[in-house]
């Protein structure tokens, strides 16, 4: 799965990585919905960070279409009120 940080790169991520990114979603949608600005920042710098450890980044020469995008390391509150729908950023 191609997964793109807003800003920054595409990342190649393994299907088995999912349920990983899914409970680190979870978090992030939770913080969202408590308003909770603090605990919003580090839930989505913890997402992010994941996708980039555990994914490999795809060259910037490679052309591919992204499977998922995250939102960018700087994106605030309402920006990522206004991109969760009903299963968080990563669907599943």
């Amino acid at each position: 799965m191609i997964i793109r940080i807003l800003g920054e790169a595409q990342y190649e991520v393994a299907d088995t990585d999912l349920d990983r990114l899914n409970a680190l979603d979870a978090t992030l949608q939770g913080a969202v919905d408590a308003d909770d600005a603090p605990g919003f920042a580090a839930a989505l710098q913890a997402l992010l960070a994941a996708v980039r450890d555990r994914g490999a980044a795809v060259p910037d020469h490679v052309l591919t279409a992204s499977d998922l995008v995250l939102p960018a390391p700087d994106a605030d509150l309402d920006e990522i009120r206004a991109l969760l729908g009903d299963e968080g950023l990563i669907p599943g």
